[in-house]
This record gives structure tokens, sequence and C-alpha cells, in this order.
């Protein structure tokens, strides 16, 4: 910090205090220099530093501090108005509205106090001539807050007819009071309306559209635009994190969060800023944070969480249960106040109101990383199980006859059905068909340590006389012999159930189910042994495994290719034997013939009534496809998946089909529903326990395709969740580079420019250890970017600098010439005098380097057509750095010697574009005018004019649609109107 020593001093210690984030440390930088304004004994400093700390405290959490500056600025204007001048008469007049909104804010302040305000500001506002629009602007705030309705729409209306004048509320800030209303009011969509024009950009201030994104939340969600709302809430908080005087806005995300069954988000939320739980200088915005509070931590209670310790106001540790309490009497303490104040209980009705509400959507993904544990819903317990003390067997035989109905029709919750007969038969005496049922489908739920229990269900069916079924277990402890490793081991277990059971069948002993069953489990031990013999280097013994494994298959789609019966077990057994020569045919490299296959067994599944089971058959098919160039087959065949597998995939299968899908549709160039696909594929990564696996991957690639849609802030919020996830060991360093690279591109465009050549230079770095240097190159030039428009020069030099090495040993003579340029215009940029000859030597640098590349060029027509471009542009940029490189305080000689030097090399660019024909008209066009202007500004009007005509021959005859053109010939008619005025 400087030392204040003159008022210009003071001026700049304000503007750089103004610059500061919000909060204290302002605040206190304020006070001093208003004490230093104090010791250089001028009205007018005093004025505006006064002026200053008003500015600071209003945006602050020390909204209370306010009114003291104020009425100390008042009694001055009251006393010496000549020593105001007009920009501070003005500011004067304008925090009047800041005065009336921060008595509302502070329950002490008398509501008499208040209407006398109001009377005081409009007659004040009426002596200065203005409008009467901000008084009723203010009218209105005080009618709406004490709940008077009539009174509220009465100075509504009044506002809106009111005309505008210099102190009006900007638009932007008018239409978010407007909306405000009208959604107060139960009118959602008339508020997104008057919303629209500040959410599109048309107006902005320092404060929107943070508060419109804010106050749109819940809109949206009433109205079910789920999709916008999340939007707004990415966009939104991005805007507000930062900035303390935002409490109420940041409640609003809050409780966006609460309603959405995003309480793990809302959380952290609450967690990044402590002090909005005690800061009292802005009473009303506490009142809504507190209450958001209540709602979220009540909502926790509701979903069994009211023990979960949360983030709550510092000095000690808090429950959900115990932070809702606290909170709640709180909020309820302080809106009493307001409306003891007001005589009314409007404020503590809706703060009820507001605590009380339910959520508008179950479940809305969000597609962030959180780093707080989830919350789940509470779990429901699973039903008793019947004692051995009081066995009810109606109730057994219910749930065996549902069992066996829905294993019968392989319905996915069959195991569940099973583990209830488990616990229901324990210490009841079952017969043996019971007992192997049972045994058998507890087998199957152990999956590899299954196989004792297996052979004992073999046991239990051959007791109940059912030979086939029990070698059809036999056949099953064999196969999970196989699961663990033991393929050989397997192979020959199932070689006595294989033989008996086809005996069996030849003399009608067994039926085709279990004579299908062996068979399938045969054929998936042989399986396993393809699997397990990979890339064999003998090829003969590779292709006897796979001729074996064919063979199997073949057999059992004999016995049961064809079934037109209702057993949904045979059925299956065809689907799954073509699904197994699918893969036997990709063994053998025929990709094709295992599309075909792979189709049709997927067919058969859903012919069959079990879609569900098609699904690990349709991912791969739509592998394949993807590998073959059928990308719309990719796509079927994963929206199949998706769509057959329904609520039946686990939550790490609905991920990964969804990232599948969203890379295919992104390859295609739809990125809208790419992003609805990779924003399902992280929520349900997240969901699985795969946030930093899948679920960063998939918020990398949802980061990409919102930034190709333009959509820079919600980008940002994505890139910057994935990144903490995203490792060179699990995604590949090139993942890392990009998302970095995405990152600063959104935080370009976000005119948040050193955090942008933070991540460039991140990803230069990783980039500059990799073979080709490419990459490294380009980020750096636009690390070199970032760093010029974050005002740090010589940072950025060497950026440039290096990226220029780069490309010098990569031969790209037009990277090195952008190099070279940039360099030039930032030493031009820093002012001295050997920074402007600096600066020529460098635009000259480039002209030598695009020379010289000309002159070893070869003769490929495109390549010399692109230098020849290079080198007009680089021409014309060297005249542009001339002309502005004549300093307004020179001698007339030195400018006129900077101008004929400028026009100089904007001729050669001339000539340069007009070698390339109507290829560079534009170009070309561009460098008559900027001639022109040089030749007018030398006093040569008959030149300008003719270059003014040549433009306009140029475009003789060019249609309306061409707007370069049309933007031409209005720039060269102005040129020709300017030397004739100048003529005259």
């Amino acid at each position: 910090m400087g030392e204040i020593t003159d008022f210009d001093s003071l001026r700049r210690a304000m503007t750089e205090n103004s610059e500061r984030p919000e909060g204290p440390a302002r605040n206190a930088r304020a006070e001093q220099l208003l004490v230093e304004a104090e010791r250089l004994g001028i009205p007018l400093a005093v004025i505006e530093a006064l002026g200053h700390q008003l500015k600071v405290y209003n945006y602050s959490s020390e909204k209370d501090k306010m009114f003291v500056p104020f009425a100390r600025l008042l009694r001055l204007w009251d006393e010496r108005p000549e020593d105001f001048d007009a920009y501070e008469v003005h500011s004067l007049h304008w925090v009047f509205k800041w005065m009336s909104s921060g008595m509302l804010d502070q329950p002490h302040v008398p509501l008499a106090s208040i209407e006398k305000w109001l009377g005081e500001m409009e007659h004040r506002y009426r002596l200065a001539g203005h409008s009467e629009r901000a008084v009723r602007s203010a009218e209105f705030s005080v009618a709406a807050h004490l709940g008077d309705l009539a009174r509220a729409e009465r100075a509504y209306a009044a506002w809106l007819a009111a005309d505008r004048d210099d102190m009006a509320d900007c638009h932007a800030c008018e239409l978010h009071g407007q909306g405000w209303w009208q959604a107060e009011r139960g009118r959602d969509a008339e508020a997104l309306r008057l919303w629209a024009p500040v959410l599109e950009g048309e107006f902005t201030c320092a404060h929107e559209p943070h508060t419109v994104l804010a106050s749109s939340l819940t809109p949206l969600l009433r109205l079910g635009r789920t999709d916008e709302a999340r939007a707004h809430h990415l966009r939104g908080f991005r805007l507000v994190r930062g900035m303390e005087s935002m409490r109420g806005a940041y409640a609003d995300h809050v409780e966006f969060c609460a309603l959405t069954g995003n309480e793990a988000r809302a959380l952290e939320l609450l967690a990044e800023r402590p002090a909005y739980f005690t800061d009292t200088g802005q009473p009303r915005s506490r009142l809504d944070f507190l209450s958001v509070v209540t709602l979220l931590m009540e909502r926790l209670g509701v979903r069994a969480h009211g023990d979960r310790q949360v983030p709550g106001p510092a000095g000690r540790t808090w429950t959900a249960r115990e932070l809702a309490a606290h909170t709640r009497a709180e909020a309820l303490a302080l809106a009493a106040r307001f409306d003891e104040r007001n005589g009314t209980s409007y404020v503590s009705d809706r703060a009820r109101a507001r605590m009380a509400q339910r959520p508008l959507v179950d479940r809305l993904p969000l597609g962030l990383r959180t780093t707080v544990r989830p919350v789940s819903a509470p779990t429901v317990a699973a039903p008793a199980a019947v004692t051995a003390d009081a066995p009810d067997l109606p109730d057994l035989r219910d749930l065996l006859t549902e069992a066996r109905r829905l294993s019968d029709t392989l319905q996915p919750n069959a195991m569940e059905a099973w583990a209830a007969v488990a616990r229901a038969a324990e210490d009841v005496e079952l017969g043996a068909r019971d007992r192997a049922e049972i045994v058998d489908h507890e087998a199957m739920d152990r999956g590899p340590e299954g196989a004792e229990l297996f052979e004992r269900a073999a046991g239990l069916y051959e007791e109940a006389g059912d030979p086939g079924e029990a070698l059809a277990a036999r056949t099953r402890a064999a196969y999970v012999r196989a699961l663990a490793g033991r393929v050989d081991e397997a192979l020959a277990a199932v070689a006595e159930p294989y033989d008996r059971v086809l005996a069996l069948y030849a003399e009608d002993a067994t039926g085709v189910r279990q004579t299908a069953s062996v068979l399938m489990g045969r054929a998936r031990i042989l399986m396993r042994r393809v699997l397990d013999a990979g890339e064999s280097a003998d090829a003969t013994a590779g292709e006897t495994v796979l001729a074996d494994a064919e063979a199997s298959v073949r057999e059992l789609l004999a016995l049961v290719g064809g079934y037109a019966g209702d057993d949904v077990r045979i059925a299956s057994r065809g689907s799954e034997s073509l699904a197994m020569l699918a893969e036997l045919a990709m063994r053998r490299g025929d990709l094709e013939g295992a599309v075909d296959l792979f189709g049709r067994a997927t067919a058969g599944f859903v012919e069959a009534g079990l879609p569900w089971f098609a699904v690990e058959y349709e991912a791969q098919l739509a592998g394949l496809s993807h590998h073959l160039g059928d990308i719309s087959g990719a796509e079927r065949a994963l929206r199949a998946a998706l769509d057959h597998g329904g609520a039946h995939l686990e939550a790490v299968g609905r991920a990964q089909l969804h990232l599948q899908l969203a890379e295919v549709l992104g390859g295609r160039g739809l990125f809208v529903e790419a992003s609805e696909h990779a924003l399902e594929a992280a929520h349900c990564a997240d969901e699985a326990g795969e946030g930093p696996t899948f679920g960063a991957w998939a918020r990398h690639q949802l980061g990409g395709f919102l930034l190709r849609q333009e959509r820079w802030a919600e980008a940002a919020e994505m890139l910057e969740s994935a990144l903490p996830d995203l490792s060179a060991e699990t995604h590949g360093d090139g993942a890392v580079v990009q998302t970095q690279w995405w990152l600063g591109d959104c935080l370009s465009e976000l005119g948040e420019h050193r955090e942008a050549a933070e991540r460039r230079l991140q990803a230069a770095e990783t980039a500059r250890h990799w073979p080709e240097q490419h990459d490294h190159a380009t980020l750096a030039h636009l690390a070199g970017e970032s760093l010029a428009a974050a005002g740090l020069p010589a940072e950025a030099d060497r950026a440039y600098a290096r990226a220029g090495d780069l490309w010098r040993s990569l031969g790209n003579v037009h990277g090195l010439v952008r190099s070279l340029r940039a360099r030039a215009w930032l030493e031009l940029r820093a002012g001295a005098q050997d920074g402007t000859c600096a600066a020529r030597e460098l635009m000259a640098g480039a002209v030598r380097e695009c020379e010289a590349a000309l002159g070893a060029a070869g003769t490929d027509e495109e390549a010399r057509g692109r230098l020849v471009a290079e080198l007009g542009h680089t021409h014309r940029q060297f005249g542009d750095l001339l002309a502005r490189s004549a300093a307004e305080d020179a001698d007339d000689h030195s400018i006129r010697a900077a101008l004929e030097d400028a026009l100089s090399q904007v001729t050669e660019a001339i000539t340069v574009f007009a070698t390339l024909g109507d290829d560079a008209l534009d170009s070309r066009t561009g460098a008559e005018l900027a001639a022109g202007w040089l030749e007018a500004d030398l006093g040569r009007p008959a030149r300008a004019v003719a270059h003014a005509r040549a433009v306009l021959a140029a475009y003789d005859g060019a249609g309306g649609e061409d707007e370069t053109a049309q933007e031409r010939r209005a720039e060269a008619e102005q040129l020709l109107e300017v030397r004739e005025q100048g003529a005259g």
C-alpha cells in the first residue's frame, strides 16, 4: 500500500481497494483511507472517502455500518453543497436507495423511521428534479416486506409507470426486483420472462445476473424446467461463491440443493461459508440463510441422517438434528424481531413456510464431485424370518410358489425371493425337493464359493427323484470351479454329468431343460478355457480350444434351437448359445459375423421377454459396431442396452453405458444429448462408489461437451470438479492435460485470465515431457495470451518466447511468426522508448521469418498460399504497430515519420494480399482502408480517396448477405465523407 501524499494518491488507493475481495479487510482499509483523507484538508477528498466507505460497507457483511458515513455525507451536503462535484452529488442521491433497503434489513430501526425516510427521499428527489421511479421502487420494497400486498401492488404499478432517469436502478437490477415479485405472487412463468434479458446477458451489472440466477432456481423447479435449474445453479453459484455480500443468493443455492436430493452438495456449500451463520451486519439475509439451513437439516432428519455430523457455527461440532433445532430457533427469533417492528406476522409466516418445503425433485443429478459422504435414503428393513417356534407354513408355501415362479421366468429378483424362503424355512421340516431348491439357489448366490452347496443340492435332487436336475447341479458345481481358475478340474468334473444326461435324455428319463442346463454348463467351461488360452503362441492348440468350444455350443444349439414353447429357460439357452458363437467369431477375427450373431442373440432374449439378459451382449455389440465404423449401429445398441436394463442395471453398469453413449453422440456432434448422458454417467458412477474412476472421466467428458456448447461457466465447474480425481495412472496424462486445456479456455472466456494462464501452464508442463511437442507449443502460446490479458506482460513475454522456440524446433513458421508478433505488441504496450524499438525489431523478425520460409518453400501451392497470407498479415500488423507507436506528445516530425513507416508496411500488405486474388479479398480491402486513413492523416486526400474507391470497386456487385462487404463499403464511404469535410 502506497503512502497517501495527495488527492491523486488517495484516489488511486480507493480504486485499488475497490478491486479487492469483499469483506472486513476491504472495509478496514476504507476506514483507514477516510482518516488519510481528513489529513489532506480537502473537503472533496473527505466526501469521496466517505462515499467509498459507504460503498464497501454496502457490498459486505457489515451493511449495518453504512448509516454513519451516510449521515455525515448528508450533513456535509446540507451545510456546504458547493464542496460536492457533479459525480458526488449524483452518488449522494443514489445511495438514498441503499439507506431505505438498509433500514428494512435492520429490525431495530422503527417502522415509523423507515416511512419518514421514504418521505425524505421523495422530497429530496423532487428538489433535485429526479423522477419518482426510484422512490416508488423503494416504497414497493417496504410494502412487500411488510406483507401489505395491496400497497405493494400499487407501488409496483407506480414504479413501472414512472419515467426512467439516472436515479433508477440499472435495467438488470430492476428486472430482478420485478421478477422476484411475480415469483412471490405465484407467477413463475412471468418472472422468468422478465428475467430473460438478464439471463441472456443483455443487461448485467456488478451483482447481476448473480441474483437473478439464484432467484430463478425454485421457480424453474416448480415449472419442471429442471435442466435450466441445474444450469443456473452451476453458473450462478460460481458467481456468488467469492462475494461475501451475497448471503441471500448463496442461501438460494443451498435451498436448491435441499429441494433436489443434493443434500451432500448443500453440506459442502455450508462448509465453505461458516461465517454466514453468525455475521449480523445484515439480519434479513441471515434470516434467509438460517431458514434454508433448517430446511436442509430437517431433510437430513427425514432421510434418517439426523445424527450425522454437519458444518455449523464455529466453536463446536454439530449433528444435523442439533443444528436444525438451533437454526430454527435462531431464525424464528430473528423473524419475530422483524414482525414486532412491523406489527404483522408476515416475516415469521414466510420463514416457517420456507423451512417446511418438500423436495420438488426426488433426484436431480448435478454431475459434480462431492467430498462429503452422499446422503442416502433410509433403508427398508427386510421381512422378519419365520421362527422355528411358530412356523407359518401357508406363508412359507406362498414364498416357495413365488420364488419358483420368479426362477422359472428368470426374473432378476429371484435370488432375493429364495433368500426369503431360506429365512422362513429355518428349523422347518421340508421335503427333499424344497430343500434341494433352497440349497441350489443359496449356492448360486455364493458364486465361486458355492461348489460344495451345489454338490449337496445334487444329492437332495437325487433323493427327490430328479436325476436330471441333480446332474445339472453337479455341472454348476463344476462351472464355479472354472470361474475360480480351475478349468481342467472343471472339465474333468463335468464329463460324467455330460455323458449321463445325454443317456437319460435318450431314454426320456429327463427333460430338455435339465439336459440343456448340463450342456450349457459344459459349454461355459469350454468358453472359460478359450478365455484362459488367450493369444496362444501355439496356433494349432489354440484352434483346437476354439473348435472344442464351438462344437459344444453347436451341440447345445441343436438341442434348443428353434424352441417355440413357453419355457423361457430353454429359450434363453438358445440366445446365450448365439452369443457364445459371436464371441468365438470375434476370437477368429470375423467381426462382421460376430455383429450378426450378437444381434440375433439379443433379439432372442427380448423376444423371450428377458430383455435384461440382452444388455451384456448389446454392450459388446456396440463396441464391435464402433470398431467397424458403424456409429449408428453402436448408438442403437447402447440405447437398447439402457432401455432393456432399466431398473435392473447396477449403478456401475448404467454409468458405463451412459458414458459410452455420450462418447458416441459427442463424436457425432450431438453435444446437447451427449451432455445429458455424461451427466447421468457421472451421477451413476458416484452412486456406485466409482466417482474417482468412471465419475471423473464422465465429468471430463461432460465439461468438454458443455464447452462445445459455449456454456463456459457450467463447463468450468464440471472440469474443476473432475480434476482432483483425474490421474495419469488411471485416466492417462492426456486426459489430465485436455481437462486443464479446456478449463483454461473456459476461464479465458469468463474473463478469469490469471486463472486461465495457471491452468494452461500446468497443462504445458505435463506436455513438455511428451515426445511430440505441438501441444506443448500451443499451450505455451495460449498461456502467453492469458498472461497478457491478465496484465502480466513480463510473464506473457516469457511464455510467448517459450512457444516461439518450440514452434521453431517443430518447423512451424506460422506459430513462430505469431509468437513474434504477440511479443512485439507486448513491447509496444510497455510504453518505453526501448520497448518501441524492441517491438519494431520483433515485428521485423516476423517478416524475415515469413520471407525465409517462402524462399525455402517447395511447389506445394496450398502451403505457399498460407505463407503468403501470413506475410501479408504480418506487414499489416507491422503497419498498425508503427502507427500506434507515434506518441501523442511527440513532435510533428516524429509522428509523421512513424505514420510514413506505417503506410509503407500497410502498402506492402496490400501488394502481398493482391497476389492471392479473391482468396484474400477481405484482407486486402482491410489494408486498403488502413492505408487510406493513414494517407488522410498525412494530408494526402487524393491518395486516401483512391484507396476508398479501390475498396468500393472491389465489392461492386456484392450481395447484401456479405456482411464483410457491407462493412467495408460503409467504411470506404465514411473515408470519402471525411475527406470531403476536410476539403470543405
